[in-house]
């Protein structure tokens, strides 16, 4: 009869994604998880397979806990505040980042995707919901003439998705809030919008 495991492996991946994302992988030993997660090595291999399987796992496990672009660019009502929110959400959160852990999408970009390519296809995944779900969005904005029929929705979407990860990545670094801030109200700037929340 198998022995019952002496740990809860959904914590045990909760924690191993916070480490991942604080430290990143290389920086991350088995000994650090083993330590970090309270549970033998063993039991790490035998429930998640190695350092690799764990941090895969990590990784969808953001994902399924980060930002709900869908939801928040779905809801009824004129799109372009909602966009706004979320840029200014982006921004404010960055500037804010005292653990200057900033996106674990972007953390991988950056120190693993350039030579591992299931995770560059999972970078590039999605960079691509996201960028499909801004579009989405400004499509529907200018249909109801919040945007000018010149506007390009899915420029507009890329364009935004590089502002929006920049942030992240510029956070991450000891920045000043005003480069963030700045960045932001630029940004809008080029939808028409100000800097202010959305009432």
């Amino acid at each position: 009869m198998a022995r019952t495991k002496e740990f809860d492996p959904d914590e045990a991946l909760q924690k191993a994604m916070e480490l991942f994302w604080r430290r990143g992988y290389e920086a991350t030993s088995m000994s650090d998880l083993v330590e970090h997660l309270g549970i033998g090595r063993a039991s790490i291999y035998a429930t998640f397979g190695g350092k690799r399987e764990l941090y895969l796992r990590a990784y969808d496990r953001y994902l399924e806990q980060g930002v709900d672009f869908e939801g928040l660019l779905s809801g009824p009502g004129p799109v372009l505040p909602a966009v706004r929110d979320l840029v200014l959400r982006f921004a404010d959160e960055a500037a804010h980042d005292a653990d200057h852990r900033g996106c674990l999408v972007v953390n991988t970009a950056v120190e693993l995707a350039p030579h591992d390519e299931e995770l560059a296809r999972r970078v590039a995944a999605n960079w691509d919901f996201v960028e499909a779900t801004l579009a989405a969005a400004l499509t529907r904005a200018r249909e109801r003439g919040e945007l000018d029929d010149s506007q390009d929705p899915m420029a507009l979407a890329r364009f935004l998705l590089t502002v929006l990860q920049g942030l992240r990545l510029v956070g991450k670094g000891a920045t000043d809030p005003a480069r963030l801030r700045d960045t932001a109200t630029q940004a809008l700037r080029v939808l028409g919008l100000t800097g202010s929340p959305a009432g």
